[in-house]
């Protein structure tokens, strides 16, 4: 019987420092629980100025389940998208380099797409999810993003659009990203909201999220790109242009 395959990017940019020892940590765990299946890792650098691409070509050179992809524009969401459209597998997964959601949920996500979800997510929100060390700032702006600008408006059903742990089918791929059009923070948000409008299965996945004290993203500006893009999908509404 034929495996199915996995596609597992990484979006990086300037990770010089966790890089390496992280990436590792995945493929190692790829080896020992993904037997079943046959996975590669991309690390799909968005124009880093630091040693990751350095780093990422040394890991894909002397790992054959590691792969490098190097674009030369920022934009988290431009390297995930370039990813999977390049991928040949049956499943497309991504996941923060920082590792917070515990390794252990990657087969049970995989495993949800192969029961017949079209999407699966990762939930920090959802009722069985356990959170450790995010900041009260953090939690309450998560709960607002999520329930006032996407849940009420929108009318969808998943609790947390901006856990960086997501999988999608193949087939799903190429048929949502042409009408995804942000590129940085919220394309995942937008890949949901357009995904759940269109008919798409959406699962959740309720996960152990351990917050990352060093992490880099910008609080501020983040939510007003996303809270950009979702206004421009409330006035576009792209899933009834089929």
């Amino acid at each position: 019987m034929k495996k199915h395959s996995v596609e597992i990017t990484v979006p990086v940019y300037n990770e010089e420092k966790e890089l390496e020892g992280n990436i590792l940590k995945l493929a190692d765990f790829c080896k020992e629980n993904l037997k079943s299946y046959d996975w590669h890792i991309t690390i799909a650098d968005n124009a880093s100025t630091d040693n990751t691409p350095v780093i990422s070509s040394i890991l894909s050179k002397k790992n054959s389940d590691i792969f490098h992809l190097r674009l030369e524009q920022k934009g988290r969401g431009r390297a995930v998208k370039r990813a999977w459209s390049n991928a040949e597998t049956d499943y497309c997964i991504y996941m923060d380099l920082d590792l917070s959601t515990d390794l252990k949920h990657l087969p049970e996500l995989i495993h949800v797409l192969e029961k017949g979800c079209d999407i699966a997510i990762g939930s920090r929100l959802a009722k069985g999810a356990r959170v450790e060390g995010r900041t009260l700032l953090r939690e309450i702006t998560s709960r607002v993003l999520n329930i006032v600008f996407i849940k009420l408006p929108f009318q969808t059903h998943f609790t947390d659009a901006q856990c960086g742990f997501k999988g999608v089918k193949k087939k799903v791929v190429l048929e949502l990203l042409p009408k995804i059009k942000d590129n940085d923070w919220f394309f995942d948000g937008e890949l949901l909201i357009v995904g759940e409008k269109s008919g798409y299965k959406i699962c959740e996945l309720p996960i152990h999220w351990v917050d990352n004290p060093g992490s880099t993203v910008r609080l501020v500006s983040t939510i007003w790109g996303d809270i950009m893009v979702i206004w421009r999908l409330f006035r576009t509404k792209p899933w009834r242009n089929q």
